[in-house]
């Protein structure tokens, strides 16, 4: 029978990498000022559902939403074994904060009709950890949380470990599930190599039309458009077309995407560097040990 997996993953800003030009005048992520990686969590989230595919059978397909250049991480998932790539793309879905965003990935996911939704527990560039429990809300699936461990998954019982931080807790689901996976949950797989050469030049309609854009420049309107639909055509026979949708295909309601439906504003991005202070030295000897003990207590560090 096998089980439909659906991963939502995310291109994000190399945040180790933050600069004075992170954020825009309107408190949103300067992306083309950073370089872009693949959610390190969402890298674990897709290995879990690629073992869930190769112990029970079934699909896994991986989805995204952003702007064209998101394909990237949608050509690496296939790269690595995904089965089928999505990319949701609109401007009218620009500044979309997690609540959008949940909305936005919960109608296409709706058209998907998948057993098992799996997440990253977060994204590098946020750190709310709030998307993959906002998508289950809105779908009416259970959730599971903190993902470390699949102990099991028979018929429509899924049996996990959750990691507490200070324990862990066994936990049994009944699908419809979305997880959220930790980065301790597993070591995710590398690319192949004959999948890496057959699905890097994999496009979505998008990449296809700036490509002929920049090569035809001269070219009328229609001719661009007849161009697009060639080649897009040629990428669809081969099985390299990502697919892509947008807010009307996804059957999303206008006013919660975007600026108007984001409740959240981000007004200022610092960066904190935390300099040293004062360097002091103690002997390993027990007068030393006790000099740096009373000092302890002196401070109200200890006691």
């Amino acid at each position: 029978m096998g089980y439909r997996c659906v991963v939502c993953v995310k291109q994000v800003p190399d945040t180790k990498r933050l600069t004075g030009q992170a954020m825009k005048d309107d408190g949103t992520v300067n992306r083309a000022a950073l370089p872009a990686v693949f959610n390190p969590e969402d890298l674990n989230a897709l290995e879990a559902a690629l073992a869930i595919r190769d112990r029970h059978a079934g699909t896994v397909t991986v989805i995204s939403m952003g702007l064209p250049k998101a394909s990237d991480v949608l050509r690496e998932a296939l790269f690595r074994g995904a089965d089928r790539a999505i990319l949701i793309t609109d401007r009218r879905a620009a500044g979309s904060d997690t609540l959008a965003t949940s909305y936005i990935l919960s109608c296409a996911i709706r058209r998907l009709e998948p057993d098992i939704v799996l997440c990253g527990r977060q994204a590098i560039d946020g750190d709310t950890a709030q998307v993959g429990p906002q998508i289950a809300e809105k779908l009416g699936y259970t959730l599971v949380t903190y993902l470390e461990e699949l102990l099991d998954l028979r018929g429509s019982t899924l049996r996990v470990r959750r990691n507490l931080g200070s324990g862990f807790e066994v936990v049994e689901a009944e699908l419809p599930v979305l997880a959220t996976v930790l980065d301790t949950a597993n070591t995710p797989r590398p690319p192949a190599a004959k999948r890496l050469m057959k699905f890097k030049k994999a496009r979505c309609r998008s990449e296809v039309e700036q490509a002929v854009s920049r090569e035809l420049s001269e070219a009328g309107e229609d001719a661009r458009a007849t161009e697009v639909a060639r080649r897009c055509l040629m990428l669809a026979e081969r099985g390299l077309l990502i697919e892509q949708w947008n807010l009307d295909d996804v059957g999303a309601d206008l006013t919660w995407c975007g600026f108007k439906g984001s409740p959240t504003k981000v007004h200022r991005v610092q960066s904190i560097v935390l300099a040293g202070g004062a360097y002091r030295e103690y002997p390993p000897t027990e007068e030393g040990v006790g000099r740096l003990v009373r000092e302890l207590i002196e401070d109200h560090t200890i006691g």
